[in-house]
């Protein structure tokens, strides 16, 4: 036992030294640590100071533009009630006409253009002949002949109440074979964005002929006098110059208040302006925020209820401010009655 004694001394000894050694570490080896710690800390508080400052940066800018299109909006639908005030005015000379001219004024900085039209100054997919829908599926939907009269013809065979199929259109069966699950409404066309379910009607084809569409007029022809550059192709033997030329004559006898000329090709299509309104008010605020209101209106020998409002939508370009997030707007028709 005597002899063991100095060995395990030993050993107890080398392990002590060995802990010893483990535990310690030099002083500069520790501050080389706790300097990485801290550089590290740094790096992620910086990350976390930016992603909040960041956020709130996003959050005050999302709720200035909420507040300026809202402001825009509200400028807007003043602008169509001014124009709806304006154009009910007794016939003086300074009163208000749906013909087309822009009237622009300021309000709190705010700047507004509006113009009226009667909606006569658009195609009626409900009532206008085919030879007017075939003008412009060509001229104003790019579409050759043959394409332009099989739409046409799914256009007539939707609108009309049978199931008969005309030589290029499409009833029922024909929407089953191309694997839609709604077939043609047989009924009147209730919103141009209808028109977008006829079979064979691309989004491109009713992007480029919507504006010149609508559903309230209700009269087979259109009024030369306010229509679109688009609309007036659609005439038969109306080629681009003398359309052209025609609106510039147009609008020199407006500017005059002079009677509006007369347009050759639209004799036999040409129809008076009727009482329904389409009001167009922009607005453009000093930061740049745009809102555009369209307003289709028809008014009524009613005192309780003067006005009905057949459409109530947002404008294509409606915008928040160019410099910061864009608030996307919607474009949704609601119908509604005064």
């Amino acid at each position: 036992m005597g002899r063991r004694t100095p060995a395990l001394r030993d050993a107890v000894t080398m392990l002590v030294a060995a802990k010893a050694r483990m535990v310690r570490r030099p002083p500069a080896a520790q501050r080389g640590i706790a300097l990485v710690m801290a550089l590290w800390l740094t790096v992620l508080l910086t990350v976390i100071a930016s992603g909040f400052a960041f956020s709130m940066r996003n959050e005050a800018i999302a709720a200035r533009n909420a507040i300026s299109l809202a402001q825009a909006r509200a400028m807007a639908d003043g602008a169509v009630e001014r124009t709806l005030y304006e154009l009910s005015r007794p016939r003086l000379p300074d009163a208000w006409a749906p013909d087309g001219r822009q009237h622009a004024w300021t309000d709190n900085g705010v700047q507004i253009r509006v113009t009226a039209v009667d909606e006569t100054s658009k195609i009626d997919l409900n009532s206008a002949n085919e030879v007017l829908l075939k003008g412009l599926m060509m001229q104003v939907g790019e579409l050759d002949v043959d394409a332009a009269a099989r739409i046409v013809d799914a256009i007539l065979d939707w609108r009309d109440p049978d199931d008969l199929r005309r030589p290029n259109g499409a009833e029922q069966a024909d929407y089953l074979a191309a694997n839609l699950k709604s077939g043609p409404g047989n009924a009147p066309f209730v919103s141009v964005g209808e028109f977008g379910r006829v079979l064979g009607v691309t989004p491109e084809l009713l992007e480029r002929v919507s504006r010149s569409l609508t559903v309230y007029s209700r009269q087979a022809g259109i009024n030369p006098a306010t229509a679109s550059r688009g609309v007036l192709l659609a005439l038969p033997n109306a080629t681009a110059e003398a359309v052209d030329s025609y609106i510039a004559a147009r609008m020199d006898a407006l500017e005059a208040r002079l009677a509006v000329p007369v347009f050759p090709p639209a004799q036999g299509f040409g129809v008076g302006a009727v009482a329904v309104w389409r009001i167009r008010a922009e607005t453009l605020l000093p930061d740049g925020v745009t809102f555009i209101r369209e307003a289709v209106v028809r008014p009524v020998a009613d005192a309780r209820r003067p006005l009905i409002v057949l459409a109530w939508q947002d404008g294509a370009r409606a915008s928040a401010a160019p410099a910061s997030s864009d608030a996307a707007s919607t474009s949704n028709a609601d119908t509604h009655a005064r």
